[in-house]
C-alpha cells in the first residue's frame, strides 16, 4: 500500500495580546512545553511528510523553537495579518510542491493528538476534498457552526451571522482542517474577502469545495482536545486537562500515584515499573525513573535520571544533571545539581552536592556541603566509593576525596584526601594517613576490617 504524502501547516503568527505578555503566545508552556511543541510533536512525521510553520514579523524565537523540535520545518511569515487563508497562502511554496494531503493548524491548540490528524487525513483518501474538524460544545455561544446535510458539511456559519435555529446546533468549528493537496491552491485561491473586516476566511474553504460539487466532511473530537488558548485562564484550564491526561497514562502504565490531583508532571517525564509518587510532588522536563523508585511529598525534580529503587525526600529538590545509581537515598531537605550519585549512596538530611560525583557506597552526612563556587567559576568535588563524609562538613572544590576516607564531623576540607584517610578539622585541617581504617578497627574492638 502507498503511504500518502502529507504538509502540516501550523498557524503560528500571532501576536497573543490577550495573554498580557511579551511572550509570543505559542511559546508559553504547557506541562513544561511549548504550545507550539505540542502540536509540531503530535503533527505526521517521516518519510513522505513535511512542515510549514507560519510565523509573524520579528518572531524569530517562533521559529527557532519550531526548528528545535522539527528541524526539518519550513519557515514562512505572514507580513500582514488578513484572515487565516491568507495565513496558510503564506507557506504557497510548499503547498506548490505538491502532497497528498494538506493539514492546516494552530499553534495554540497543544491537546490535539497525532491520532485525531490521522481521523482527518483518512476522508481524503477516500475522495474527499476536506475534512474539518469539530466538537460538540457544552456552550455554543460565539463559535462558528457546521450546517451538514447527511454526511456532507455544506457550510460553517458564523456565529454572528447564524440564523435562530443554526445557532441551536451544537456541533462547532474547531478551525483545524485536511485539504485535498491536489486541489488546495484551486480551493484557496477562489476564496474571497467580502466581509466586514476584509479578509481571507479559511471557513470559506467548504462553500468553494461544494461549488465545485466535491465533498467535504466532518470528523469529530471533545472539546479539549480543540481548546484554544488566547488567555492565561485558558493556558491553566489547558494544562490542567493535560496533566489529567499524563496522570491516567502513567497509572495506566504501572505507577502509583498516592494522591494525583496533587502530582504535577512533564509531557516527557519516563517512568519504569513499579513507582510510587507521593502526594505534592512536582516533576519537570528531563526526568526519567526506573523501575522500583519511590518519591517521597514535597519533592521537585528537573532534568534528573533515577536508578532503580531510588528513594527521594521528602523535601527533596534535585536540579538539572543529577544522576542517581540504583539504591540511592536522597532525603529530606537535600538538594543536589549537576550531582552524580553512583549505586547505593546516601544523602539523608540537609545537605547540598552540587558539580560532585560521589562513589558508590559512600555516606554524606546531615549538613554536609560541596562548596562549587568561588564567586568566579564553579569547580568539582569527588568523592571515592566507600567514603564517609560526616555531619556539618564543608568540601571546599576542588577536591578529591578519596576511596574509602573518613571525613570527621564539621570538617572543612580544601586540600585532597588520600585513599583511607581520615581528615578532621579544628583549629586547623589534618589529614592523618591510614586514619580512616585505624577508625574502623575501633569501631570494631580493634579487628581489621576489609574496606
Amino acid at each position: 500500500m502507498t503511504v500518502r504524502s502529507s504538509l502540516t501547516i501550523v498557524l503560528a503568527a500571532g501576536e497573543g495580546t490577550r495573554m498580557r505578555s511579551n511572550l509570543p503566545k505559542v511559546l508559553h508552556s504547557v506541562a513544561h512545553q511549548s504550545l507550539l511543541a505540542h502540536v509540531l510533536g503530535a503533527a505526521p512525521q517521516g518519510t513522505g511528510t513535511a512542515l510549514a510553520v507560519v510565523i509573524g514579523p520579528d518572531h524569530q524565537a517562533v521559529a527557532d523553537e519550531a526548528r528545535r523540535i522539527r528541524p526539518d520545518a519550513l519557515i514562512f511569515v505572514q507580513a500582514e495579518r488578513l484572515g487565516t487563508a491568507h495565513a496558510v497562502l503564506a507557506a504557497r511554496e510548499a503547498i506548490a510542491r505538491g502532497v497528498d494531503d494538506i493539514l492546516i493548524a494552530f499553534g495554540d491548540t497543544p491537546l490535539i493528538s497525532a491520532e485525531t490528524f490521522a481521523r482527518l487525513r483518512a476522508p481524503l483518501a477516500s475522495g474527499a476534498a476536506i475534512a474539518a474538524l469539530g466538537f460538540r460544545a457544552a456552550d455554543p455561544s460565539g463559535y462558528g457552526r457546521f450546517i451538514v446535510e447527511g454526511d456532507r458539511l455544506v457550510a460553517i456559519r458564523e456565529h454572528a451571522d447564524a440564523s435562530a435555529e443554526e445557532r441551536k446546533i451544537d456541533l462547532c468549528n474547531a478551525g483545524v482542517m485536511a485539504i485535498d493537496g491536489r486541489r488546495a491552491l484551486a480551493i484557496l485561491d477562489r476564496i474571497g474577502n467580502a466581509n466586514s473586516k476584509g479578509e481571507f476566511y479559511l471557513t470559506d474553504a467548504v462553500g468553494v469545495t461544494n461549488d465545485n460539487g466535491w465533498e467535504s466532511v466532518v470528523i469529530e473530537t471533545s472539546e479539549d482536545e480543540v481548546r484554544g488558548i488566547n488567555t492565561k485562564a485558558q493556558l491553566a484550564e489547558a494544562e490542567g486537562v493535560m496533566q489529567a491526561r499524563l496522570r491516567r497514562a502513567a497509572m495506566e502504565a504501572g505507577v502509583t500515584l498516592i494522591a494525583p490531583e496533587t502530582v504535577f508532571l512533564a509531557a516527557d517525564t519516563v517512568f519504569g515499573k513499579d513507582v510510587t509518587i507521593e502526594p505534592f510532588v512536582v516533576i519537570g522536563p528531563g526526568v526519567s525513573i526506573a523501575d522500583g523508585t519511590v518519591i517521597h511529598s514535597f519533592s521537585h525534580i528537573v532534568g534528573t535520571t533515577l536508578g532503580k529503587k531510588v528513594s527521594i525526600g521528602p523535601y527533596a529538590r534535585l536540579r538539572p544533571g543529577t544522576s542517581l545509581g540504583d539504591g540511592a537515598r536522597i532525603g529530606n531537605f537535600v538538594e543536589t545539581k549537576a550531582a552524580t550519585l553512583e549505586a547505593g549512596v546516601k544523602v539523608n538530611h540537609l545537605s547540598y552536592i552540587g558539580d560532585a560525583t560521589v562513589g558508590a557506597n559512600s555516606n554524606i552526612g546531615a549538613g554536609t556541603i560541596t562548596c562549587n563556587y568561588d564567586g568566579f567559576k564553579k569547580h568539582k568535588t569527588v568523592i571515592g566509593q566507600g567514603a564517609f563524609v560526616g555531619t556539618n562538613s564543608s568540601l571546599v572544590a576542588p577536591v578529591k576525596i578519596g576511596n574509602g576516607a573518613y571525613i570527621g564531623s564539621g570538617s572543612v576540607i580544601t586540600r585532597d584526601v588520600p585513599d583511607d584517610a581520615m581528615a578532621l578539622e579544628r583549629s586547623q585541617q589534618t589529614i592523618r594517613e591510614g586514619g580512616a581504617a585505624r577508625y574502623r578497627e575501633m569501631k570494631t574492638g580493634g579487628k581489621k576490617t576489609e574496606k
